[in-house]
């Protein structure tokens, strides 16, 4: 496989940031996006990610450069249709995943298709592709470079040989497979989300500052970010999108969004990319 092109559908931080990865580690990638100004950014981040590596003796200066000439842009879906394995990394809208899906299903019947949704049902994505047995979840995290996690996710028509490839190249990547099944948040979002929610709660009344509680987190519990500081790196957008999969997913009131959440996404207050969250950016 390692002599086949990966795919990357979606030019945005993870799109970037997979594609970095994949590019860095040997295998040829062709990036999607429907926006040629889009692709552009990202080909400037993905050398500047690059460039960092470099500076920290990971990489060398030839291995970048030949990191960078594997990287192939395209507006084009059916420049994918050689990929051997083809991971979606669009907005997290389901309806738009699922057209994504089924159009890639018609386009190629050998490639693997995999989303790195962070929520989303992988057996409804599945459901709309002519071999659903294809399909698999392959969720990474935020810093993609940098975070060695993947949880691997089963659709109920996933096949074993599916599995096993992705899990394979998930360690040909650098990263450490975990199989999780396909429940809403799978492992990761649905126990962190719900704290970053809880979080949220706490400033909306008033127990805490969004200083305080980060603070806390991370002399309290020794974690490296406080959770509203990881959430204006997740982006709020996302969070409240998750936490509305958890409650519809599982009818529970705990998984209530926090009205605050809500108003400071409708505020367009996103965290770091949009320069303000629960704190404010540069």
């Amino acid at each position: 496989m390692s002599q086949r092109a990966i795919g990357v559908v979606g030019a945005g931080t993870m799109g970037q940031g997979i594609a970095q990865v994949v590019a860095a580690s040997g295998f040829p990638v062709q990036l999607y996006d429907v926006a040629d100004a889009q692709l552009e950014r990202a080909r400037t981040a993905i050398d500047k990610g690059l460039g960092k590596l470099v500076a920290k003796d990971k990489l060398s200066e030839v291995e970048k450069d030949a990191a960078l000439d594997r990287l192939a842009t395209t507006t084009a879906l059916d420049a994918l249709c050689d990929c051997a394995v083809i991971i979606e990394a669009a907005p997290e809208q389901p309806a738009l995943k699922e057209k994504l899906f089924g159009d890639l299903s018609r386009l190629t019947h050998e490639a693997i298709l995999a989303s790195n949704t962070s929520s989303l049902s992988l057996t409804r994505l599945a459901a709309v592709c002519e071999r659903p047995e294809r399909v698999v979840g392959m969720h990474f995290f935020n810093p993609v470079p940098v975070l060695r996690l993947v949880e691997v996710i089963r659709a109920e028509q996933t096949s074993d040989a599916t599995v096993a490839t992705i899990e394979q190249l998930a360690k040909d990547l650098g990263k450490t497979p975990v199989a999780i099944a396909d429940s809403p948040g799978f492992a990761v979002n649905r126990l962190l989300v719900p704290m970053i929610n809880e979080a949220a709660f706490l400033v909306q009344e008033g127990a805490a500052t969004p200083h305080a509680i980060d603070e806390a987190m991370k002399l309290g519990a020794a974690h490296p970010m406080g959770p509203l500081q990881l959430a204006d790196l997740i982006g709020l957008d996302v969070c409240l999108a998750i936490m509305e999969v958890l409650q519809e997913g599982f009818g529970d009131p705990k998984y209530r969004p926090c009205p605050l959440l809500k108003r400071m996404v409708a505020a367009g207050y996103l965290g770091r990319k949009s320069g303000r969250g629960f704190h404010v950016y540069e």
